[in-house]
C-alpha cells in the first residue's frame, strides 16, 4: 500500500479539530477500554487497516487479554467475555456505522439508552462519528499501518 498524503500536514487546522473532539473524548466518563473497543469494531466495519492495528494496539498496551481482543468482530458470539455495558456499546457502534443501511432503528437506541445516560450516550456516539471520520481518512489517504511499516 502507499500512502498518498499526510492529511494532518496537508491541513492542520482540520486535523487539530478533530484532535479536539478526540482530547474531549479523554476526558469523558467514559471508560478508555470501552471507547477503545468502540473505535477498534467501527475501523473494522470501515476496513480501516491503519486505524486496525493502532486500536489493537492500544487495547494490548492497556492489558486487554488477547482472547477478547479477536473476538471482537464476533462479540455476539463470545458470551460473558464482553460485559452488557460493552454489548450495548458495539450493538451501538454497529447500527450508528452503518446507519445508511440500518436507519438506527428505535429499538437499538432504546437499548443502549437503557445502559447510558444522555452525556454517556452523546459521548459514545461523538467517539463512533469520530473513529468514522478517521477512517475515511485513513482509507482515502492510504495511511500506512504500523506492522506494514515495520516490515518496510
Amino acid at each position: 500500500m502507499t500512502s498518498r498524503i499526510d492529511y494532518a500536514k496537508a491541513a492542520p487546522e482540520g486535523y487539530k479539530a478533530f484532535g479536539g473532539v478526540y482530547l474531549t473524548l479523554q476526558k469523558s466518563s467514559l471508560p478508555r477500554e470501552l471507547v477503545d473497543l468502540v473505535y477498534l469494531r467501527v475501523s473494522q466495519i470501515n476496513g480501516c487497516a491503519y486505524c486496525i492495528d493502532m486500536h489493537s494496539r492500544d487495547l494490548l498496551k492497556s492489558g486487554l487479554a488477547v482472547d477478547k481482543l479477536v473476538l471482537v468482530p464476533a462479540w455476539r458470539d463470545a458470551g460473558k467475555l464482553f460485559s452488557a455495558r460493552e454489548r450495548r456499546a458495539l450493538a451501538w457502534a454497529e447500527t450508528v456505522t452503518r446507519a445508511a443501511d440500518t436507519g438506527v432503528p428505535d429499538a437499538d437506541y432504546e437499548a443502549v439508552a437503557a445502559e447510558f445516560g444522555d452525556r454517556e450516550l452523546a459521548d459514545l456516539t461523538y467517539a463512533i462519528a469520530l473513529m468514522n471520520a478517521f477512517n475515511r481518512f485513513g482509507i482515502a489517504f492510504r495511511s500506512t499501518p504500523a506492522a506494514v511499516a515495520a516490515i518496510a
